[in-house]
């Protein structure tokens, strides 16, 4: 259910939406887990509650002993679509550090912790500065430290998206110097100055633009007991999925996963999934490796 089809208001709608993630999730809440969130009233909190009693009467049930509203055993969202990847991640944004856990929608979490990885410095003023030559589509001078290069050099880019490996975050960027687009890792920026016309239209990335369904299929040597699991575990459909991929985000994917060579050749135990249109993907990964430099 959405606002602008029932005719609740947009701040109202989260608080239901709250109630209901709470009640789904962690089978309880109180007024308290609204106001202190929220920052509203009691009076607010009642109404809330009471609004979300009236629209999914068999979702929730008072429980006068303990002084707070309980899941039912008929509970169905209304306002919510139950997404085991957004939770997921809240756990993770906490174990991370990215946020505190009060900032997220979470309350009575299990004991948790994910892998632990060494965070990549960048500099917020960096970040802010290329996020406005993005906006304003303009270039901007970098001195960045590259590992083809003993030394940092100086060089102007026209920047116009940001792209992540899982890992670390870049910059996908017209290069003046070689006139090709190329991805430029944020922590290797040390200083920024300048700003001038630029040097080429996002359009003109036509690696960034194009995309290619990576096709993902179980390791043939498992036993078909395996391969349903691996299926699942993958959300396949008929032992297959289709994943669609940006060319410039490609390299990136295949390395990930453990594609980037012949994965049907590794153990089937430590290498759960391959390749299901391999030359598609090869020719691919080619085309996205010859980049024609444009003319100045």
């Amino acid at each position: 259910m959405k606002a602008d089809d029932s005719g609740i208001r947009w701040g109202v709608e989260q608080r239901l939406e709250f109630i209901e993630f709470r009640l789904f999730w962690e089978g309880a809440l109180n007024r308290a887990d609204i106001t202190r969130y929220f920052g509203v009233s009691v009076p607010q909190a009642s109404n809330d509650l009471s609004r979300y009693q009236e629209l999914a009467p068999n979702n929730i049930e008072y429980d006068r002993s303990d002084k707070r509203y309980l899941a039912s055993k008929r509970f169905k969202p209304i306002f919510l679509k139950p997404d085991a990847d957004r939770y997921l991640n809240q756990l993770r944004s906490i174990s991370d550090g990215v946020l505190p856990a009060q900032q997220t929608w979470l309350s009575n979490t299990p004991e948790f912790e994910s892998m632990p990885l060494p965070r990549r410095r960048v500099d917020p003023a960096i970040l802010r500065a290329l996020l406005a030559t993005i906006r304003e589509k303009r270039s901007i001078q970098i001195h960045y430290q590259s590992l083809t290069r003993a030394d940092a050099m100086w060089r102007w880019i026209t920047p116009h998206a940001l792209g992540s490996d899982g890992f670390r975050w870049h910059v996908r960027a017209f290069c003046h110097e070689e006139r090709i687009f190329k991805d430029f890792l944020l922590p290797r920026f040390l200083d920024l100055k300048g700003d001038a016309e630029p040097g080429a239209p996002a359009e003109a990335d036509h690696i960034w633009a194009e995309h290619i369904d990576v096709v993902l299929i179980p390791h043939p040597d498992l036993t078909k007991g395996q391969r349903r699991v691996v299926a699942l575990d993958f959300g396949m459909t008929g032992e297959s999925i289709k994943v669609p991929v940006r060319l410039a985000l490609l390299y990136y994917f295949l390395k990930r996963l453990n594609l980037d060579g012949d994965a049907e050749r590794r153990p089937s135990k430590e290498q759960h999934i391959v390749l299901g249109n391999k030359a598609d993907v090869r020719a691919a990964m080619k085309r996205s490796q010859e980049q024609t430099p444009l003319a100045a």
